[in-house]
C-alpha cells in the first residue's frame, strides 16, 4: 500500500462526458471529454504504460479555455486489451487516433493534437493519413522519438561503455515481463531515476508510480516490443500540420537528440521547447509549460482559440529548411533560432 499523499492536482478530474470509439480492427477505446463544450478542441494521446490520468494537471490547465479530449491507448486504462500480440503495432496506434478523431471532432472541424512519448509516436505514425490530417490544425510532440529508441536510451550509467552491452541491457529493461507489484519506496526511486528529473517532488513521483504500476504486465511488454523496433520516420516526414516539439533536458528515455531529429524532419516546424532539469514525464513534471505550449499552438493555428497569454518566450522556427542530418543533442550547440528554453 502506498504511503505518499497524492496532491490534488494529480487526481484525475471528472470528465463532462465519457465515450467509446471503435478502431478499425474493432478494438474499443475509452475516451473522456473535459472542459468547455463547444470550445476549440485539444486531443491528448498519452504514452507507454500511462492512461488518461497522466494528463490530469495539463487538463486542469486547459479546461477553462478548451474542450479537452483524452483517450486511453489500447490496452491501457479503460480501453480494451488486445487479444493477441498481432494487434500491437504503430499501424494500430494510427488507426486508434483516427477513430478517436472521427468520434470527437465533427467533419469540417479541426483540433490541436498533443502526444507524449508513445502518444507522440502515434501522431507521427498517422502522419500520412488524410482522415487524420483533415481534422488536425496543429500538433505538439512531447518527450518522444521517431525511432532508434534502444540505441539512444541513457538509463544505464555511462560506466557501461560498450555500445553492444548497453543496447542489450537496455533492451532487457524495456521488454521485461516482470510484474511491477505494489508501489513501494524502491519502485518510486527506480521510476524517478529512469523517467523523471532529479528535483521532482514526492507527489509527482507518486502520481507517476500509481499510473505506471496500473498498466497490465502483458500490455507493457507487448508495447515494449513495438517500441524496440519503432520506425515512424516516414509518417513524421509526411506530417503536414504545423508542429512544435517539447523535451526535458534530463529525459533518459527519449533524450533531446530525438527532438532535434524530429525538428529536422518536420515539414512545418514551429520551434523546440527545452525544459531544463525535466525528465521524460514532462506533462506531469511541468504541466504549466506543456499546457502553455499546447495553448500557443492552438492560439496560432486553431480557429476560435483564445489569444496567447503565457509567459514562456516564443522564438519561431527558422524559415530556411533544417538540414537533413541530425542536430546535436546538446542545447548549447543547437541553432538558437530554433528553440526556446522555459525558465526553470
Amino acid at each position: 500500500m502506498s504511503a505518499v499523499q497524492l496532491p490534488a492536482e494529480y487526481e484525475p478530474p471528472t470528465p463532462v462526458e465519457e465515450l467509446s470509439a471503435r478502431s478499425a480492427d474493432g478494438s474499443r477505446l475509452h475516451v473522456e471529454v473535459h472542459g468547455r463544450p463547444g470550445a476549440p478542441t485539444v486531443v491528448l494521446a498519452h504514452g507507454w504504460t500511462c492512461s488518461t490520468a497522466f494528463w490530469a494537471p495539463v487538463i486542469r490547465e486547459l479546461a477553462d479555455r478548451y474542450r479537452v479530449v483524452a483517450y486511453d491507448q489500447r490496452g491501457h486504462g479503460h480501453s480494451e486489451i488486445p487479444p493477441s500480440r498481432a494487434r500491437y503495432s504503430t499501424r494500430a496506434l494510427a488507426e486508434d487516433l483516427s477513430a478517436v478523431l472521427a468520434r470527437t471532432v465533427p467533419a469540417g472541424e479541426r483540433a490541436v493534437l498533443a502526444g507524449h512519448s508513445m502518444g507522440g509516436m502515434t501522431i507521427m505514425a498517422a502522419g500520412s493519413r488524410p482522415e487524420v490530417a483533415e481534422r488536425t490544425a496543429a500538433a505538439v510532440l512531447i518527450s518522444t522519438g521517431p525511432g532508434e529508441l534502444v540505441a539512444e536510451l541513457t538509463v544505464l550509467p555511462p560506466t557501461v561503455r560498450s555500445p553492444k552491452l548497453r543496447r542489450f541491457l537496455h533492451r532487457q529493461l524495456l521488454r521485461s515481463r516482470l510484474p511491477l507489484g505494489p508501489v513501494s519506496p524502491v519502485s518510486r526511486a527506480a521510476l524517478k531515476y529512469a523517467t523523471m528529473g532529479p528535483s521532482s517532488p514526492a507527489g509527482q513521483v507518486e502520481a507517476t508510480a500509481r499510473i505506471v504500476h496500473a498498466c497490465p504486465t502483458a500490455v507493457r511488454a507487448n508495447w515494449a516490443a513495438v517500441l524496440d523496433r519503432l520506425d515512424v520516420h516516414a509518417g513524421l516526414g509526411r506530417l503536414a500540420a504545423p508542429t512544435s516539439v517539447v523535451v526535458g533536458t534530463d529525459d533518459r528515455l527519449t533524450p533531446p537528440v530525438h527532438a532535434h531529429r524530429i525538428v529536422a524532419e518536420l515539414k512545418d516546424p514551429q520551434g523546440l521547447l527545452l525544459l531544463p532539469g525535466v525528465g521524460h514525464m514532462s506533462p506531469l513534471e511541468r504541466p504549466a509549460e506543456v499546457a502553455g505550449e499546447i495553448h500557443r499552438m492552438a492560439a496560432e493555428h486553431l480557429v476560435g482559440a483564445p489569444a496567447v497569454t503565457v509567459a514562456v518566450p516564443v522564438v519561431p522556427a527558422p524559415t530556411v529548411p533544417a538540414p537533413a542530418v541530425p542536430a546535436p543533442a546538446s542545447a548549447d550547440s543547437a541553432d538558437p533560432t530554433d528553440e526556446r528554453t522555459a525558465v526553470a
